[in-house]
């Protein structure tokens, strides 16, 4: 359970990424989800956490047994039709360069998507995203933390790309502004071209229909539900729909079971390093001779000296 103090703001750590995308998951027809998400956490993830180059990478879980009021219906906005997803992945790089040295050397990593994934579509962020405010402390989440967060993808309404980033950035403003709402994470990417499907790994689907080219997405948290539905009752809210339907054509928002970190700030976090339930393993006993030095080199090289 995160301990929150309303008074601190922690959004600027995330400011050292500057490039990123951010990639949607549907799990494989046929593998338990268990399955799945096992395996994404302790096989992929140590896997992708070691491609250099990387300055950030988070897994977040979505569970699709859903709060039936994660967003409100609005008048003239719909759900995207059939739209199921597992989980939203976050892979970032502190320059340009960085990502470059990442994608010439991440066949490896793509090759092992086919063993859990159906569908990923890496929609590309190269101005970077934008953290508003967060007020949960620990930098490396692991786990559940408690908190009552979600991810809600918008379709755009009309393709002046400006126009819809200007309105998602002062619509992302005003949830940020209030003490309701304790994360705003907003991330604008460029339209998907699936004639230019990313990330190209083989045996994936990674088309989109076409209204879900140009989306925005926030990753958003609060207390509890009940502050949620609340926060959304409240006039503040209600004020935002009118601009809400001027711009947004589409609306679904995903739960999130668990939110998992293997590179901050371009260094392994213990999950990285040793796969994320290993890592809470490790945490739960204080295990530091597990995460010491000399067990991180023999891990790295297969030997106690060089």
């Amino acid at each position: 359970m995160s301990i929150i103090d309303p008074a601190r703001d922690y959004a600027t750590r995330d400011a050292s990424i500057v490039v990123n995308s951010y990639t949607t998951v549907l799990r494989r027809p046929g593998v338990p989800h268990e399955v799945f998400a096992t395996y994404w956490r302790d096989v992929h993830g140590p896997l992708c956490s070691r491609i250099p180059g990387l300055g950030w990478y988070v897994q977040t879980h979505l569970d699709r047994e859903q709060d039936a009021h994660l967003w409100p219906a609005i008048d003239g906005i719909a759900p995207f039709d059939d739209y199921v997803l597992d989980g939203g992945v976050e892979i970032g790089f502190a320059s340009a360069e960085d990502q470059d040295i990442f994608n010439d050397a991440c066949a490896i990593l793509f090759a092992d998507e086919q063993n859990m994934f159906a569908a990923t579509v890496a929609y590309a962020l190269p101005q970077g995203s934008r953290t508003l405010v967060d007020r949960a402390p620990d930098p490396i989440p692991n786990s559940d933390d408690g908190l009552d967060r979600l991810h809600v993808h918008f379709g755009a309404r009309h393709d002046d790309a400006a126009d819809f980033a200007a309105y998602m950035t002062q619509f992302a403003e005003t949830l940020a502004g209030d003490p309701a709402v304790l994360k705003v994470r907003l991330h604008l990417p460029e339209r998907y071209d699936n004639a230019d499907p990313a990330p190209p790994a083989p045996n994936v689907n990674h088309s989109v229909p076409p209204e879900r080219a140009r989306v925005a997405i926030l990753d958003i948290a609060f207390a509890t539900p009940m502050t949620r539905r609340t926060f959304y009752a409240s006039d503040a809210f209600q004020r935002t729909t009118e601009g809400q339907k001027a711009h947004i054509a589409y609306t679904s928002a995903f739960a999130v079971s668990g939110v998992y970190t293997y590179v901050r700030d371009g260094a392994l976090t213990v999950a990285g390093l040793r796969g994320s339930r290993p890592a809470q393993l490790i945490e739960r006993l204080g295990a530091a001779n597990q995460v010491a030095d000399d067990a991180r080199h023999l891990l790295f090289t297969g030997r106690l000296e060089d």
